[in-house]
């Protein structure tokens, strides 16, 4: 038996590209976007009772990343990218069906739109459902998760003076608070678990429509090099 799913909008974020999006919700407070409702939930009744809603649960579709062929093992970025472990004990975007959940922050609501942040989302992410976050039931003190017991370790972000710089214009510009989101984005540590860095290295992703590069002057130190219109 199969079954067809419709999307009730997209996602507008500050992430272009999936290279450093964060790997869970909420690490970023400075990560905002919105979601665009279609019809017929883009009207008043379908928002009704969300101005008392703080969080909220995003049901998407990992749209880059789906596959013909399912995958029974992962190699998640937690592990250092080099261990398997079972599809389902991961999150990892190679999904069955390619379905995400999130929870993030609902900052305001509007018929046709629900303004959000702390989002791991791409930019035209599909939408297939929203859901209230109800903190007695989503919220589990007694679970336990020895593969993700915390949050990753975040490492030191530093900025060249020019770099800053030029981030402080396109915040300006932008109304957004561009300089927050490169440093919380960065200091997750975006390269693949497996790769060693060399302070010759650039790296570089594109927030809003800026491009960012950056380079790692040590394992636990970024720099950033340069902020400029992609």
């Amino acid at each position: 038996m199969s079954y067809t799913v419709t999307p009730i909008g997209y996602v507008r974020s500050c992430f272009k590209e999936k290279f450093a999006i964060p790997r869970q919700p909420l690490l970023a407070p400075a990560a905002q976007g919105c979601i665009e409702l279609l019809p017929p939930y883009d009207q008043a009744d379908a928002i009704a009772g969300l101005e008392d809603i703080s969080h909220i649960w995003v049901i998407f579709l990992f749209h880059k990343t789906l596959e013909d062929t399912p995958r029974l093992k992962v190699r998640p970025p937690r592990l250092g990218g080099n261990k398997s472990i079972g599809v389902f004990a991961s999150r990892a975007t190679h999904r069955p069906n390619g379905i995400g959940q999130s929870a993030v922050r609902l900052e305001r609501a509007e018929p046709g739109r629900l303004w959000i942040s702390g989002i791991d989302l791409l930019d035209g992410t599909p939408v297939l459902d929203i859901k209230p976050y109800v903190p007695y039931a989503d919220s589990l003190s007694m679970a336990h998760n020895a593969i993700a017991d915390s949050a990753p370790t975040l490492i030191t972000v530093s900025w060249q003076p020019n770099a800053l710089q030029q981030a402080e214009q396109h915040a300006q510009r932008l109304q957004q608070p561009l300089i927050e989101l490169i440093e919380q984005c960065l200091a997750q540590d975006p390269r693949p678990a497996y790769q060693q860095p060399t302070p010759e290295r650039m790296y570089g992703v594109q927030f809003y429509d800026v491009q960012v590069r950056w380079r790692y002057l040590t394992l636990e130190q970024i720099e950033v090099i340069e902020v400029c219109l992609a």
